[in-house]
């Protein structure tokens, strides 16, 4: 199995409802039987319903169950809509994938096969025990369902979808940048760089985009082949036929491209799997669609600038990866692209100061958030800042003629507009 192989199995597993739905099918369809032999040997009860009021309560339980499948599934797909349509459609991997969906979906699909199976038992005899566990669990299901629309309801503002991209982009920052920031070991960019006498190896694929890599897959292939293997194109890069994909230098031996193909998963659309800055783009996004003329709703970008603000502080505090994999005896075997700081201020800044320009709420809001940062980040990571923090100002110069409005939008204030002058 190749590395690719692996990780599309576990991104359906975090991603597909199809997937849960049927394991919760295959697991009523599983445990029906046991309870009925169950019963059969013990004869316990909880609920002595007749023959003819089991499978009234039974029938009823299936119709309503089968209602509330509906609705969740119909609920998501206008709450998809909704999100994409007044945030930015690059959420709507994130909402089908949040774990009150796929629980609500899997508990209904288990409690609706499982019932039927029920119902279909009761002739003469009734099977007591099994009755009554599909009772208790359709009255278990009643409650998942109002959790579920009160989640829905929740998650359907602006504020709760924002803190949602955060905290999975906050977790992203955790997995790839692991080591903490040590101002006395400063991050070096990469200085070794392959001959132009190098192999490349062109994709001949489906075109996409490059959504993450086997560093170890990449690392086995070249220890095994005494290689050096480049990356060519930076996760969350557009990759077509015949772009080069890999450089490979040194090797013993050729390295089959299926192998090297293996090691790399190509798909439609980015993800946050291995790339942070897809988090920041899609806040980022969210804050450009506020700010344009048609909606010019610029307290949706202060919320954008409040997550944004905390992202920055989280990844400054961390040492970002510097694109170099070495073996045990210290030998370069694999290199690949990656952003460095200034990257992410630029992603995370430039636009929405552009946007923003004339709004009073956006340019205190941004000035409170750089100078924050400037304030609370090591020294290595303050020079972006000061020149973000400068455009910002020119931006403020040119956007406000009255002299009272551009002493105002020089404040920093973290509400925007409403906060303390002073």
């Amino acid at each position: 199995m190749t590395w690719e192989f692996g990780y599309r199995l576990r991104h359906t597993a975090r991603t597909s409802l199809v997937l849960w739905a049927v394991l919760a099918l295959a697991l009523a369809l599983v445990c029906a039987p046991a309870v009925r032999w169950l019963d059969a040997e013990t004869d316990w009860s909880v609920f002595r319903y007749t023959p003819d009021g089991a499978r009234a309560v039974l029938g009823s339980f299936v119709s309503s169950t089968l209602t509330f499948i509906v609705f969740v599934l119909s609920a998501t797909l206008i709450v998809v809509q909704l999100a994409s349509g007044q945030l930015t459609p690059r959420i709507i991997a994130l909402v089908l994938t949040t774990p009150g969906v796929k629980v609500a979906l899997s508990a209904l699909t288990f409690t609706y096969a499982y019932t039927l199976a029920a119902l279909g038992r009761v002739e003469d005899r009734v099977p007591h025990l099994h009755v009554s566990i599909a009772v208790f669990l359709n009255l278990v299901c009643i409650i998942v369902f109002f959790r579920f629309v009160q989640q829905l309801s929740n998650g359907l503002r602006p504020a709760s979808v924002l803190q949602l991209v955060a905290d999975r982009t906050e977790r992203v920052i955790e997995q790839v940048y692991p080591v903490r920031y040590d101002p006395g070991q400063p991050e070096v960019p990469p200085n070794e760089v392959l001959p132009s006498s190098a192999q490349v190896v062109e994709f001949s694929g489906r075109a996409g985009v490059l959504v993450a890599f086997g560093a170890a897959s990449l690392l086995r292939l070249a220890r095994e082949a005494d290689a050096t293997i480049e990356l060519i194109p930076q996760v969350g890069d557009s990759v077509a036929r015949g772009d080069p994909l890999f450089r490979i230098s040194g090797a013993a031996r050729a390295i089959p491209y299926a192998a090297l193909r293996g090691c790399v998963a190509v798909g439609t659309e980015r993800t946050l799997d291995q790339d942070p800055r897809f988090g920041f783009r899609i806040l980022v996004d969210i804050g450009n669609k506020a700010l344009s003329p048609a909606i010019n709703d610029p307290t949706t970008a202060v919320l954008v600038l409040d997550q944004l603000d905390n992202l920055l502080l989280h990844l400054g505090q961390h040492r970002l990866d510097e694109g170099q994999v070495r073996d045990r005896d210290g030998k370069l075997r694999v290199v690949y692209g990656t952003p460095d700081w200034p990257d992410f201020v630029a992603l995370a800044v430039t636009e929405i100061r552009h946007y923003g320009e004339g709004s009073l709420q956006v340019t205190r809001r941004l000035r409170a958030m750089l100078e924050h940062l400037i304030a609370a980040l090591p020294e290595d990571r303050r020079s972006p800042l000061r020149a973000e923090l400068a455009l910002l100002g020119n931006a403020v110069g040119r956007s406000f003629q009255d002299e009272e409005d551009r002493k105002r939008a020089a404040v920093a204030d973290y509400q925007g507009i409403g906060g303390s002058d002073s």
